[in-house]
């Protein structure tokens, strides 16, 4: 009887060739691959486009609304010290301008108040480019400046020494400012500009500043512009 051959000899199947995917299919399979790869890609870069586009809208709303609000608060600024400037320092004294002379002399004015807020006054001013002067002026030279726009500080033997100096270093730090000592003044520390009078007891009074900013050529200037520098330099 014949025997059966055994297998164990013989090689392990192996796929056909027909089991394997043909080039032309791996070759689809590969661009079908990198075509959803760029989908992908396309629909991210619409989202970063959509964020950035509602982002930058948003920036530019906010942008909008501050602008806005920054121009309307400046106009009440604005208004706020259109208003301020046109209010009266508290306890200053004011005279008519129109009524004060400005015909430039050669001999002493007898002046209605001490120190004087205006008038006739010298051809020369007295330099008020932040002077401090410590012996006395003469008034018709700082009339002048005050026609300039200067405000001019004053004092006597009353005023405290460290007041003074206080007033000193504000003078000597602010253009269109001169000041002098005036004994006969009726109250120890006095600041005038054209048409315009204030009386304080200490530096340290808030209207002292007020007075500087309103009235250091201020709308009450009958000259503008004018020098406070070049005028007479001594008593």
């Amino acid at each position: 009887m014949a025997k059966a051959k055994s297998n164990s000899g013989s090689k392990p199947n192996r796929p056909t060739t027909a089991n394997k995917p043909g080039k032309k299919a791996v070759a689809a399979e590969r661009r079908a691959r990198v075509e959803a790869m760029q989908r992908a890609e396309q629909a991210r870069e619409r989202r970063n486009r959509i964020i950035t586009v509602s982002v930058s809208t948003v920036i530019v709303a906010a942008l909008i609304g501050f602008g806005a609000y920054a121009v309307d608060r400046a106009d009440d600024k604005e208004e706020q010290n259109a208003a301020a400037a046109k209010k009266p320092v508290r306890g200053e004294k004011t005279w008519d301008a129109k009524k004060l002379g400005r015909n430039h002399v050669e001999k002493a004015v007898d002046y209605p108040m001490t120190p004087p807020v205006g008038g006739d006054h010298s051809q020369a001013w007295m330099t008020c480019e932040a002077k401090v002067y410590k012996k006395p002026i003469p008034n018709e030279n700082a009339v002048h400046s005050l026609e300039h726009g200067a405000v001019w500080v004053t004092y006597n033997g009353k005023a405290p020494d460290a007041e003074v100096k206080k007033l000193a270093d504000k003078v000597s730090r602010t253009s269109y400012s001169l000041m002098s000592p005036v004994e006969k003044q009726g109250s120890p520390i006095m600041l005038s500009a054209w048409g315009h009078q204030l009386t304080v007891d200490s530096a340290a009074d808030p209207r002292v500043g007020e007075f500087f900013s309103k009235y250091v050529q201020g709308p009450q200037t009958p000259e503008p512009g004018a020098a406070c520098a070049g005028g007479i330099d001594s008593a």
